[in-house]
């Protein structure tokens, strides 16, 4: 499936290189609107829009978490299963920095530097995920198996409602 005249950003460039059936979908952003606004925008649950967090361990060291819209993490038990101290969010121009989006627009795949992504357990359970496409206001629809393939992420369970 190729994307119908979708953005060309780094995160979709590095999913057509690697091959990555992935469908395009895109929203009006809303300033501080999260998963909520997209969900609701695109008509699908919101549990199955992932969001990419940029965070941090004591070291400052970044890494990337993946997580259902409706749930947040428990940032105690990331850095349990991690095997660090302290995992924090990262403020948003540090999170710039680290994946080269703005925060809003984070894609896990294509970052200026490569981190270790952590996902939540049951998002691999998903049919299908929408995660953003490198650009506020756009989202891919994909199958978690691609997300296991490209990022070979550790798998985590640290959800919270």
């Amino acid at each position: 499936m190729k994307p119908e005249s979708g953005p060309e950003t780094p995160a979709t460039k590095f999913l057509r290189q690697y091959g990555v059936n992935y469908s395009s979908h895109f929203y009006d952003y809303e300033e501080h609107g999260g998963t909520k606004v997209s969900s609701r925008e695109l008509n699908v649950d919101e549990h199955a829009v992932v969001k990419t967090l940029v965070m941090q361990d004591e070291s400052a060291r970044p890494l990337i978490v993946l997580m259902h819209g409706d749930r947040k993490v428990s940032t105690k038990e990331l850095a349990r299963q991690a095997g660090c101290k302290k995992v924090e969010s990262c403020k948003p121009e540090v999170a710039n920095r680290h994946s080269g989006f703005l925060v809003g627009g984070t894609s896990p795949f294509g970052t200026k530097k490569k981190m270790p992504v952590y996902v939540e357990k049951s998002i691999l359970d998903l049919p299908l995920i929408y995660i953003n496409g490198g650009r506020r206001g756009y989202l891919v629809g994909l199958s978690p198996t691609e997300l296991t393939r490209l990022l070979d992420p550790k798998v985590v369970e640290v959800a919270i409602d």
